[in-house]
């Protein structure tokens, strides 16, 4: 049974929502006492999220939006697939390593009116009733070892997760974070954001964002770094050492790599091969309405600071001072950025 009081975002942050967001006609809900924001469809399915049927096999990735999670889907499936390059380069990520809870994005009234903008094309139904299965449903068919990532923090989550799986949690610095959501939540039309990024960073500060609070979110896992299911990492600590990080990984999978094969995966891995390599998530990209086409791409700087956004020192110095009294209440060492 799901523990938690579910609770519509209602009143001004309701409203303000409804107007920024202009994809997620059905709002928002607030859920648990640390009150996760998520779209409103969350709440048709978080018993069915909370009680999954895991298999100790199955590898989980996971981390807050945003924090090069998708760059780390495809090092951790390479490493636990035999370092298939041939799979990787045909089938898209999201098949190979779904994202546990994407179809709660994707309002009802969303997917109708899409549907509509494409004249109701046979062949974007049956993709619209694709990415609006539940990955639940759909990963009883999957073949094992499984993989999913997801952005929910670990509370909500089936609470045998780390006694039973395989877990890598990736953590980014909130700064970078921040500016990366930001641009994604223009480009992907289900969230179409309308306002500019000094309205996103008070919504993030607020834990108004989706998935947020990102303080929480990180506390969560953090005592956990110590269990012998989990792995935390810094995409900080990646960017530095790929090859280091990758023999690290290795050793959590139990899996064996030559220094030719991290050379080779490392390659693979950079972020200028990455982002010419990387096949998006299949069919939404090319269905009428789904992305916006104005924004910036699904992958793009996967650098530390020097985000343009932070230009205005007003900006900079609220945001600095944001997180130095929000690290101070916990014992997280952030890698350095």
């Amino acid at each position: 049974m799901f523990p938690y009081k579910i609770t519509k975002i209602e009143g001004n942050n309701g409203e303000e929502l409804l107007e920024l967001f202009k994809g997620q006609t059905a709002g928002y809900v607030q859920v648990g006492p640390k009150k996760w924001t998520l779209p409103a469809k969350y709440a048709e399915h978080a018993e069915k999220y909370y009680a999954f049927d895991l298999k100790q096999d199955d590898l989980w990735l996971m981390a807050h939006p945003r924090s090069g999670s998708t760059w780390m889907q495809e090092l951790l499936w390479l490493i636990n697939n035999k370092l298939d390059y041939e799979v990787s380069s045909k089938v898209s990520i999201n098949k190979r390593f779904p994202k546990f809870e994407s179809n709660m994005r994707y309002s009802d009234k969303y997917l109708e009116e899409i549907a509509e903008l494409n004249d109701n094309d046979p062949d974007v139904i049956k993709a619209l009733k694709k990415i609006d299965t539940p990955v639940y449903v759909s990963a009883q068919s999957m073949k094992s070892p499984r993989h999913f990532k997801t952005h929910l923090p670990l509370s909500l989550m089936p609470p045998n997760l780390l006694e039973t799986c395989k877990v890598v949690y990736l953590a980014r610095n909130p700064f970078d974070i921040a500016v990366s959501y930001y641009h994604h939540n223009k480009l992907i039309k289900a969230y179409d954001y309308q306002g500019d990024f000094q309205k996103y960073w008070e919504l993030f500060e607020k834990d108004l964002i989706v998935y947020s609070p990102y303080w929480e979110h990180i506390k969560e896992v953090w005592g956990n770094r110590s269990r012998p299911n989990f792995l935390f990492l810094f995409y900080e600590d990646l960017l530095r050492d790929l090859h280091g990080n990758i023999r690290k990984i290795c050793t959590f999978l139990n899996k064996q790599m030559t220094e030719d094969e991290i050379k080779t995966l490392a390659d693979h891995l950079h972020i200028d091969n990455f982002r010419k390599n990387f096949i998006f998530i299949s069919n939404i990209s090319k269905i009428k309405g789904m992305i916006n086409p104005e924004a910036q791409g699904f992958i793009r700087r996967g650098k530390i600071g020097g985000n343009v956004e932070f230009d205005d020192d007003k900006i900079k110095l609220r945001v600095e001072k944001w997180f130095r009294e929000n690290l101070a209440k916990t014992d997280i060492v952030f890698a350095e950025f």
